[in-house]
């Protein structure tokens, strides 16, 4: 990965089809999510397709799926395989991974195996798909490890679109992502590098007092366009927070196009600016360390 040609690295993109056309949520989710961010555009690429989006426009992407197969029933695309398509295309893609917190030890090794033989550098928790709350013991084993491999761990947080206008919020629980819950993850693991996914609606002041008092802790800016973030978000994002905030856009669901051409109208320090979109994610992925 030449960091240098790079102009962003979008922390927050997902794989939302397999190679078998497996899609990584059940479709009436899908379809919810379609028309509460009224998507035109194509909502299911595939990795090589993503691949080939973020190489046009000379940005790296972070990929993941979600495993919640615990809590929904539904299978999710094999994290092995989002590893294996990220190690074809690394000049532009990074891998992360997903394992369902209720496989106990069995969600233990198979993050040390993805760490290990796979490569991935981070892994995506959504505790409101995943219908656990991020400081529940049961996660700390799973926790130790991601901390043990210097692997990043990045939480869902907040309504961001999941279920909503589906009959019971899809069974989503809201509950379960409020970014507070995280304060404790954050002391009990100081170690781990954690970053807090979306403007937290309805919750902004709780992630960014989790993220000024918890050195390890950032905020990734995506699920939302640029123009709707709340202003503490932005005032924070220029000052306190100017090293800990990230780009995300939540591709497919939003593009990056979109997001840049709003973060572009913010008033965003020029000095920060680079810092979000790309220099704050290579030092927080390690890339240069890894000569990616």
């Amino acid at each position: 990965m030449d960091l240098d040609a790079l102009v962003a690295v979008d922390m927050h993109v997902h794989a939302e089809v397999g190679r078998d056309g497996h899609q990584s949520l059940p479709a009436e989710l899908m379809a919810a999510s379609t028309r509460y961010f009224k998507s035109g555009h194509e909502r299911t690429p595939t990795i090589p397709d993503i691949a080939a989006y973020y190489r046009e426009r000379r940005m790296a992407a972070v990929v993941f799926t979600v495993d919640a197969e615990t809590a929904t029933g539904h299978p999710p695309i094999p994290s092995e395989e989002v590893a294996e398509a990220c190690a074809a295309n690394a000049d532009v893609l990074i891998p992360f991974a997903s394992v369902d917190p209720w496989r106990g030890a069995d969600a233990v090794r198979q993050a040390r195996t993805l760490v290990g033989e796979y490569g991935v550098r981070g892994f995506k928790f959504h505790p409101g798909l995943q219908a656990f709350h991020p400081d529940d013991r049961v996660c700390y084993p799973l926790y130790e490890a991601i901390e043990a491999a210097g692997a990043v761990a990045l939480f869902h947080s907040g309504q961001t679109g999941i279920g909503a206008g589906v009959r019971g919020g899809g069974g989503i629980r809201l509950k379960y992502t409020n970014p507070l819950a995280l304060d404790d993850v954050a002391a009990d693991f100081p170690d781990l590098k954690i970053v807090i996914a979306h403007p937290s609606f309805p919750w902004q002041d709780e992630a960014l007092a989790v993220a000024t008092h918890k050195p390890l802790v950032h905020i990734d800016l995506s699920g939302w366009s640029p123009k709707y973030f709340p202003p503490q978000l932005v005032r924070y994002a220029n000052t306190l927070l100017s090293g800990k905030v990230l780009f995300g856009s939540d591709f497919p669901v939003i593009t990056p196009d979109r997001w840049l051409a709003d973060f572009e109208k913010l008033d965003i320090r020029p000095g920060v600016r680079p810092k979000i979109l790309k220099e704050n994610a290579v030092r927080l992925l390690g890339l240069e360390d890894k000569g990616a």
